[in-house]
């Protein structure tokens, strides 16, 4: 008597075609939200009036480039933005490596994810909440300048001076920031062999040692990875943060290209110029991340994308 062998029923193709659907609402989002709005560069090279619509407007080529060019504030605000941005990716980086170095070592469970909870909870505030938690730390009455007169420091206007207001910028942004950076970090630090660290310790090697040689050897790969990724948004210092901290008075140090664009292109409704402003950030911005994209793979072997 023969017998019949069953063949296994394919149902990758209409799995596959399943799953697909759940990308679709995803798609259609970046496509309303991403990528309809990116038809509106076009103004960067007109004089455009809302009236006329940018069918109606009248073409300049690149009219607002070049004046873009020759105003005096330009170099300022770019400094202030490089300043600020480079300032923010640098000590965030640093601090978030440490962080999760510190935290790996912890081996109470209760008492790390208490302290991951803690540093992590910033993160997910709006700069509107904590822009009104900065000013009441450190304006001339606040906690930080009455603790500062107390010890016969004496006040510092944090809010108002062009001298302290970048390095309180950059402060503020860490503090929020660095705990929710460290999680790609700790992952990096549990996919270590911990065979190596037993074996260097039975060498003799302290605890420093150890860290040095065997832990940031180890991180290194994602932490050029991160470097490269953080590259693309060196001339985005942070709009929101910016906006809720300062004021005329710290123009000079505080104004970046964010807050720039937004009060000439829409407060001052110079529309087309604040496009062009926005444009050539953004190519900055690509060719930025095509160059990290590049040295990345180079120098680690993995890629953005």
């Amino acid at each position: 008597m023969k017998t019949k062998t069953l063949k296994p029923i394919n149902n990758t193709g209409s799995q596959s075609r399943f799953f697909h659907l759940f990308v679709v609402p995803g798609m259609i989002f970046l496509l309303i939200f991403n990528y309809l709005p990116m038809f509106g560069l076009v103004m960067a090279f007109q004089d455009f009036v809302p009236a006329k619509g940018f069918f109606g407007s009248k073409f300049v080529g690149l009219k607002h480039f070049q004046y873009m060019l020759q105003l005096p504030d330009i170099g300022r605000v770019i400094r202030n933005t490089l300043i600020i941005a480079v300032g923010k990716i640098f000590f965030g980086m640093i601090l978030a490596i440490a962080f999760a170095i510190l935290l790996n070592e912890i081996r109470m469970k209760f008492l790390k994810s208490t302290v991951q909870t803690i540093v992590y909870l910033p993160h997910f505030l709006s700069w509107v909440v904590l822009a009104a938690v900065a000013v009441n730390l450190f304006n001339l009455d606040g906690s930080v300048n009455q603790i500062l007169a107390s010890i016969g420091i004496g006040k510092i206007n944090f809010l108002g001076s062009n001298q302290v207001f970048r390095k309180l910028i950059i402060g503020t942004d860490v503090w929020k920031e660095f705990g929710y950076n460290s999680v790609v970090y700790l992952a990096a630090i549990t996919g270590i062999d911990p065979s190596l660290h037993e074996a260097a310790a039975i060498d003799g090697a302290s605890w420093w040692k150890r860290i040095w040689h065997i832990t940031i050897p180890g991180m290194l790969p994602i932490i050029m990875l991160m470097t490269a990724m953080n590259l693309t948004s060196v001339l985005s210092a942070g709009f929101d943060q910016v906006y809720n901290l300062y004021s005329p008075i710290v123009y000079e140090s505080g104004d970046v290209l964010d807050t720039y664009v937004y009060r000439i292109g829409l407060v001052g409704r110079q529309y087309s110029f604040g496009a062009a402003v926005g444009l050539a950030r953004s190519a900055v911005a690509t060719l930025m991340m095509v160059t990290a994209n590049h040295l990345t793979d180079r120098l680690t072997g993995q890629r953005i994308y």
